[in-house]
């Protein structure tokens, strides 16, 4: 059963994307926490980690997953996003 999941598990990271996106307006760690939680709610995002200090949010997900869907997860969450990288 674990040989599965590992091969599952190195399926899917093999066609995951990590997407760096600044986040314009966050201004206390409660802010980081509104963001992420946005984010983790899209279905196909496995990771989302928000940083305050480079006001910069860290996001994995599969290639199903549009990026604009990203933007608008922030954009519910009350900020305002831009894509600076997408690898």
């Amino acid at each position: 059963m674990k040989f599965i999941f590992l091969i599952i598990s190195l399926v899917t990271l093999s066609f995951a994307k990590v997407a760096i996106i600044k986040v314009e307006g966050m201004t206390c760690p409660l802010c980081t926490m509104a963001v992420k939680k946005s984010l983790k709610q899209i279905n196909g995002v496995t990771k989302a980690k928000v940083r305050l200090n480079t006001k910069k949010a860290t996001v994995t997900f599969d290639e199903k997953v549009d990026k604009n869907e990203l933007l608008k997860a922030i954009k519910k969450a009350g900020y305002s996003g831009v894509i600076e990288e997408i690898k």
